[in-house]
């Protein structure tokens, strides 16, 4: 390990060349197919995973229980539907191409591929392992100062794809499932920046890398013994509620799948696509759903952490036990890219949970929650942060945790008083008197807006 270790290193350095080439070329290539190959790969068994639970949910027959295989001395063998993803890759790969004549050509089929960019651009980024030596020349691939902002960044340009696939297709349906993809992406995206803001402010870094480290401090600054994921405190839950709820429309899952909704668009933006750029979009959404729960699972869930325990602090606290914790923090140590993997999954079956469950929502149901909900909360959450630091700075753990639920208490009166206020406002809307005069007797008549159902209606 320690001779691949300083290959590595002497080719990071140019130090020699490899296959004609200078070390550090070499080296980037190896980056770039270690951050591919592994999320294509993975892309058909995430199909698969989808399907089989949904076949759970809804209990029907399909990926949960089709495709055994009978040998010819009758012993059975169940693939557990794995055979489905293989037979719709090659399906897709060998269907005949149907372009229509009246599309823009370029466009048309540049469109799938910026779909599948945002996926690949942001693997490589995420902290995986923490291991030093060999594995930490590739974990993450590119550790760029600005992880956040470059997150936010590239996945506001898988809307392209998706806007220039409705555009240059030359339908109807497929120009309003692009034009539904922008004004989605602008609902739900600014929640989702001013929500990674709180959790950049909270650390000092915009890195990932230091999100991760940043966790493995003391929970909430008073538990040494347990770390301080940011799904533990108050202001990273509220911020991963936020930031889970934009990946979802990020993803275009249900419910906030409305660029492809087949009742309203028959396929949205994608309706002239077939055969393998048909594939090439759905590839970009499964690996987004994969990266993206990498991101969450680095910025909230503690990154490559199995539990969120300090084991030197566990031994020093239990003595008597303190070969176990240390062969757990081994353990953990070794195991960080399978850790970071299960956080994966786990955040995967929460998006097919979703699609199973929740219907689709109204174009309008998703503006106002973007606008009406998301924003706010996220932009009360910054401020509360904030205050949080400052009190933390001047007063010690204590005093900063007084002052973050006094600003809560502070914000939830003033948000219930503008509720109130709303409320008076709308019914005083409500109820208005008009005078008439026809120049021999002089009426009122006042009109009343429509009363629930239980009522009798306008009134004169």
């Amino acid at each position: 390990m320690e001779q691949v270790s300083a290959w590595l290193e002497g080719a990071s350095n140019n130090e020699f060349t490899v296959a004609g080439m200078p070390g550090s070329t070499f080296m980037a290539l190896v980056r770039v197919i270690l951050v591919i190959l592994p999320i294509l790969t993975l892309v058909p068994g995430i199909i698969w995973w989808e399907r089989r639970l949904l076949s759970w949910m809804q209990d029907r027959i399909g990926p949960n229980r089709s495709g055994t295989i009978t040998l010819p001395n009758g012993r059975q063998i169940r693939t557990f539907g794995l055979i489905q993803p293989l037979l719709d890759g090659v399906k897709l790969f060998l269907k005949e191409e149907i372009k229509p004549s009246a599309v823009d050509r370029l466009i048309y089929v540049i469109s799938p591929a910026l779909a599948l960019f945002p996926a690949f651009a942001l693997g490589a980024t995420l902290p995986w392992t923490p291991h030093t030596g060999f594995w930490g020349n590739f974990s993450p691939a590119a550790n760029i100062d600005i992880g956040i902002l470059w997150v936010l960044a590239i996945s506001s340009l898988g809307a392209y794809g998706i806007v220039l696939a409705g555009y240059s297709s030359n339908n109807k349906y497929s120009l309003m499932g692009g034009l539904r993809a922008s004004a989605q992406l602008i609902s739900y995206e600014l929640a989702m920046g001013v929500s990674l803001a709180c959790i950049a402010l909270a650390t000092g870094s915009l890195k990932m890398t230091d999100m991760v480290a940043e966790q493995e401090k003391a929970l909430w600054g008073v538990i040494p013994q347990v770390q301080n994921w940011f799904l533990f405190t108050p202001f990273g839950l509220l911020s991963a509620v936020i930031f889970l709820i934009a990946l979802v429309a990020e993803t275009n899952r249900a419910p906030f799948d409305l660029p492809e909704a087949e009742n309203e668009l028959i396929a949205g933006y994608h309706t002239e696509y077939s055969s393998m750029k048909f594939a090439v979009f759905f590839m970009g959404e499964y690996a987004a759903m994969f990266v993206f729960s990498g991101v969450f699972a680095a910025v909230f869930m503690g990154g490559y952490h199995f539990m969120p325990f300090n084991y030197d602090e566990l031994a020093v606290t239990f003595p008597s036990l303190s070969s176990f914790w240390y062969a757990l923090r081994d353990l953990n140590y070794w195991l960080g890219p399978a850790g970071f993997l299960v956080k994966q999954i786990f955040m995967l079956s929460f998006f097919i949970w979703l699609r199973a469950t929740l219907p689709r929502l109204r174009y309008d149901q998703l503006m106002n929650l973007g606008w009406k909900s998301l924003l706010p909360t996220a932009v009360a959450n910054f401020i509360i942060v904030g205050i949080w630091i400052v009190a933390t700075e001047m007063y010690g753990v204590l005093g900063g945790w007084v002052a973050f639920f006094g600003a809560v208490a502070l914000l939830a009166l003033l948000y219930f008083n503008l509720v109130s206020a709303s409320r008076k406002s709308r019914e005083a809307e409500q109820r208005q008197a008009i005078s008439l005069v026809d120049g021999t007797e002089r009426r009122s008549i006042t009109l009343v807006d429509p009363a629930p159902a239980s009522s009798s209606g306008k009134t004169v």
